[in-house]
């Protein structure tokens, strides 16, 4: 059984439903499913709504959407290197050359699979088995707290509990952890080619499991029950 989000997001003031990402052998626990049509270039984000609505996006290397979720999730290239390249860099700018871009692609590898299928939607309490990652979609304020909640057990000389990594939407779900067993969390949303399909307001806040179970495990003696907080929710009122 998963952990008991209940008073972290009652305090947090979220209502819009956590949203996990699970490699999985069977998709039928996780109906209703939605999926991308083959041929289609749909963005992980394009289904947002359908999170909302209590829906699953169902992933396989056979229908994945976006090349981009293709290649970083699903590990199918649809392009070669160099030509993805050229469309990072020479079509969209977001590198200054070929080569950083040829150099950070080396380094940030695609998630590859344990399972045949890829499931992205609210949270299921009987395959936490299969989750790999949370995701909390939060305004600025709440992104201030969980910030807080992820440096709250660590020292000094720990791994950076948050990173803030460049990459699109979809990779910024998985790709950045280097070990999902570690405490981590990953502003992510910041991906401009995505962020048409959220509120202007909301940006990612990706955690692994033992992140989670941390986050969960914040009690009343913690600052969420403290006067900063309490006083910036009233500050928003």
């Amino acid at each position: 059984m998963r952990p008991d989000a209940t008073f972290l997001l009652e305090k947090l003031g979220l209502d819009i439903p956590l949203i996990g990402l699970y490699d999985a052998p069977d998709p039928h626990p996780f109906e209703p499913l939605v999926e991308p049509k083959q041929g289609t270039r749909a963005c992980v984000f394009a289904f947002y709504r359908q999170w909302l609505a209590g829906k699953t996006l169902h992933l396989t290397p056979d229908a994945f959407g976006c090349p981009g979720a293709g290649y970083w999730l699903c590990a199918v290239e649809t392009r070669s290197r160099n030509d993805m390249v050229q469309f990072l860099v020479d079509d969209e700018g977001l590198k200054a050359s070929h080569s950083l871009m040829n150099q950070w692609l080396d380094y940030r590898r695609g998630y590859r699979q344990e399972h045949p299928h890829l499931l992205i939607g609210p949270l299921r309490g009987d395959q936490y088995a299969y989750l790999k990652t949370v995701t909390f979609l939060v305004n600025p304020d709440q992104l201030g707290l969980l910030m807080i909640g992820a440096q709250y057990y660590r020292v000094p000389d720990d791994p950076s509990p948050v990173l803030a990594p460049f990459g699109s939407g979809c990779s910024q779900l998985i790709i950045p952890f280097d070990n999902l067993n570690i405490p981590q969390a990953v502003v992510g949303a910041t991906d401009i080619a995505m962020r048409r399909y959220l509120d202007p307001d909301r940006l990612a806040f990706t955690v692994t499991r033992p992140m989670f179970e941390q986050l969960c495990g914040l009690g009343e003696e913690s600052f969420l029950s403290k006067p900063f907080w309490s006083n910036l929710r009233k500050a928003r009122e």
